[in-house]
């Protein structure tokens, strides 16, 4: 039973974080956008300190209870099923490691609008945004199909 609690847990800490990291380009996106308009700049910039925290927050949670699925056969054999990592897991996390890369750049994205800095056009941006679909997409077809 803690088993399914567990991996439940990781479900929606992986969801959270993926609205996190699908959510604060476009928050990029609308910054671009803004042009002169100071209160709604530092609004968009508040949403996206916030967010930013939300999501770093939501990964931290989702590696330990991640960590916990992967190796939790060797705390208690018998109520946790060993998982069998082949390939398909490690270049799973090779995708969730770009994802955490990504989100990393946007954060950085976001200070450097912060502290007075420009950001690329809103159409670059745009294109920015589509790119964690991939990602995903990529880690979602792993884990399920599990090809190698």
């Amino acid at each position: 039973m803690i088993y399914t609690w567990t991996k439940s847990l990781h479900l929606l800490f992986v969801i959270a974080w993926m609205a996190a990291v699908f959510y604060l380009p476009r928050i990029l996106v609308n910054l671009a956008e803004a042009g002169d308009h100071p209160a709604v700049r530092e609004r968009l910039l508040l949403m996206g300190r916030r967010l930013y925290r939300f999501g770093h927050v939501m990964f931290g949670l989702l590696l330990v209870l991640g960590l916990l699925l992967w190796m939790g056969y060797r705390i208690d054999p018998i109520g946790w099923p060993r998982v069998v990592a082949g390939g398909w897991m490690h270049a799973k996390l090779t995708l969730v490691a770009f994802l955490f890369a990504y989100h990393i750049v946007t954060a950085r994205l976001l200070k450097r609008v912060q502290s007075g800095g420009t950001l690329p056009s809103s159409k670059a941006l745009r294109w920015f945004n589509e790119l964690p679909i991939f990602l995903a997409l990529g880690a979602i077809w792993l884990v399920i199909a599990k090809p190698f």
